[in-house]
């Protein structure tokens, strides 16, 4: 029943902040960096961090969910708070970062730190370097999210995606509470968007992905290679157009459409092909760490199918 509920509560909250948002002009405007066409609402996140979160403790009080994990996700509370007044005002990238970096270090410390970092032919587990690599994954996870966050239920379909592939390998409930918040704002964002998510929704669900490969890394060392491979079309992608334009000479900082998703978009694919066809990858790299028993072999099959992916939308249309 509380599924229901939850699933009702982000469709509806979803719908309410949609006709909120568009009786105060609180709507994305068309400039030439966006990959839509027609001013939207945003800020439909909101729906999925209040669903979260109402799941969250609910899962706390009915001991579904290991204390230090709860702990570890509450604490994206502050990450949502703080990104729901950047939606509004635009904060400044330096009170951002500080906010992040409060908030993955509060997060390691909810998860007792990041224990071992595997590579199958050795491990380290000096805690000085697996904190520091862990405080940086959670800072580049949420980061990465907002930048690929752009076009029709890309981000959203994503999440249904990683919280579906964390439940059916773990089955843990958390995941489909995650599921449900996610699916009730992606039917008003799904093709034809009525709403965006805004930086509320993508930053928090950025760091939720990282608390979850930390926490179950600490469980089985090579469930960290597991869920870079389920979130490696989001990361590759961020990744690559990151180091790209570094090479480029560009400002990091200034925004900008060159992101793979973004690219296809500018060569008449629609929102929805682009979203289906990312469906469709993330599929694949669910039947790598799925079928393959060796996390580190499904890990270099999904390099080799992103970088073949990369060099065709190369073709269609070349980073410049």
């Amino acid at each position: 029943m509380i599924y229901i509920v939850l699933l009702i509560i982000s469709f509806t909250l979803t719908y309410f902040i949609k006709n909120y948002a568009i009786k105060k002009s609180l709507v994305a405007q068309v400039n030439e960096r966006s990959s839509h066409t027609i001013p939207t609402p945003h800020g439909g996140g909101i729906a999925i961090a209040v669903t979260w979160f109402i799941g969250l403790i609910y899962l706390y009080f009915t001991s579904e969910i290991e204390a230090n994990l709860f702990y570890a996700l509450l604490v994206g509370i502050i990450i949502s708070i703080v990104s729901f007044f950047d939606d509004l005002y635009e904060l400044s990238p330096k009170l951002r970062l500080i906010v992040q970096a409060l908030v993955a270090i509060l997060g390691l410390y909810s998860l007792g730190g990041f224990e071992t970092l595997t590579f199958g032919l050795f491990d380290i587990s000096n805690s000085m370097f697996t904190n520091i690599f862990a405080f940086f994954l959670i800072i580049w996870f949420i980061n990465l999210t907002n930048f690929i966050d752009g076009i029709n239920g890309y981000v959203g379909s994503e999440f249904v995606f990683l919280s579906l592939a964390g439940f059916f390998l773990f089955a843990d409930t958390h995941f489909i509470v995650l599921t449900l918040s996610v699916l009730g704002f992606l039917f008003w964002n799904w093709n034809k968007a009525k709403i965006f998510m805004g930086d509320v929704g993508s930053t928090l669900l950025g760091y939720n992905i990282a608390i979850f490969t930390l926490y179950y890394s600490n469980l089985e060392a090579t469930n960290f290679w597991l869920w870079i491979v389920l979130f490696s079309l989001f990361w590759f992608d961020a990744t690559l157009t990151l180091i790209r334009r570094k090479l480029n000479g560009e400002k990091l900082s200034q925004a900008h459409k060159k992101h793979a998703y973004q690219r296809l978009t500018q060569v008449g694919w629609s929102h929805y092909k682009v979203t289906n066809y990312s469906i469709l990858i993330n599929i694949i790299l669910f039947a790598f760490v799925y079928f393959i028993s060796n996390t580190f072999i499904s890990f270099l099959l999904s390099l080799i199918l992103l970088y073949s992916i990369m060099k065709f939308i190369d073709s269609k249309k070349a980073f410049k």
